[in-house]
């Protein structure tokens, strides 16, 4: 950074300045730890030398403080994946069952935005469709946050609900799914060649909920790849122009994710894993008749607080998820 040239590209000078900021807030956590640590040792030692009330609660606080802080620092251990400081696309796309799995998508909306407002991360719609009667049909959002997309990739997969629906008459019990989708957001850093042959772009007008503007030109913009059947559609923008260029930010994330997966699945054929790279897989379980239960799958991490879940607690899920995940890397 003290070389003359360093601010010559301003944008790889950025880069350099987050990726130390990164390194030396790792470098101090690390030592602010290893003093408290030191601290509640000789807390101890005076304590097992000779008891004393004060100093024993003192202790116990200290010791609350950085079992915590140990958990953070961790975290941002296990938050090492090449893009895992990126932001997040996600999408949450309703399976068979009409308005029972419409609906459970917008639980899962709401369940997101609520953990996102929790972690001081901007939650932006970028398309909704909504349901015929309830939920939705379909919604695009980016999440954007430090190390976003590493702590949401846990939740990619598909998600169950089984509950009591409220709306059938006969109040019976239903099981409704839901796919979720998580890609990085990729940055001017990551190239995506995409021919613009390979494109078929439509515009329309925007629908669901909105200022002024929904509705009343046609400002939504859907781009389908030809090749591959991708389609993204943004009506959240203003304007035609931003709603294109969000949609082409959303296709070269997920032309990007569909290349890494290729790579993945080339991988497992060449050192004989079975590597799930697929969309459907079942991941998590929401019970809420006839007993109220969240399982992970993968981690079998579970609760019976399924409100708080709901609420937007997924720390816990997220945490399972990424120790059992360096297990699968490093099964040593």
């Amino acid at each position: 950074m003290a070389e003359p040239e360093f601010w010559n590209d301003n944008n790889e000078a950025q880069q350099v300045i987050d990726e130390t900021n990164q390194l030396r807030q790792k470098h101090d956590s690390f030592h602010e730890l290893q003093e408290a640590y030191d601290e509640a040792a000789v807390s101890l030692e005076i304590l097992r030398e000779e008891y004393d009330t004060e100093i024993a609660q003192g202790l116990e606080r200290d010791l609350t403080d950085l079992t915590a802080k140990m958990k953070s620092y961790e975290l941002n251990l296990l938050l090492a994946g090449e893009y895992d400081k990126h932001n997040a696309l996600l999408e949450i796309h309703p399976g068979a069952g009409g308005t029972e799995s419409q609906d459970w998508g917008s639980m899962l909306m709401r369940m997101y935005q609520r953990w996102s407002e929790q972690h001081g991360f901007t939650f932006e719609v970028t398309n909704y469709e909504p349901g015929d009667e309830a939920g939705v049909k379909s919604v695009s959002v980016i999440i954007k946050g430090e190390n976003a997309f590493g702590l949401l990739k846990s939740e990619h997969g598909v998600h169950r609900l089984v509950r009591i629906s409220p709306f059938d008459s006969a109040k019976r019990r239903h099981t409704s799914f839901c796919s979720i989708e998580i890609t990085p957001e990729i940055d001017d850093t990551i190239t995506v060649d995409i021919n613009p042959d390979d494109l078929r772009v439509d515009v329309f007008r925007s629908s669901g909920a909105g200022g002024q503007h929904i509705n009343k030109t046609s400002s939504a913009v859907r781009i389908t790849h030809l090749p591959t059947g991708i389609v993204v559609s943004s009506q959240a923008q203003r304007s035609q122009f931003q709603n294109r260029d969000t949609a082409m930010s959303m296709l070269r994330a997920k032309l990007f994710r569909l290349e890494e997966q290729k790579k993945a699945a080339e991988k497992a054929k060449l050192v004989g894993e079975q590597m799930d790279i697929g969309w459907g897989s079942q991941i998590r379980s929401y019970v809420f008749h006839p007993y109220t239960m969240v399982k992970d799958h993968r981690t079998n991490y579970e609760t019976s607080n399924g409100n708080a879940v709901m609420d937007g607690d997924l720390d816990p899920f997220i945490y399972a998820y990424l120790q059992w995940l360096l297990s699968q890397e490093n099964p040593n």
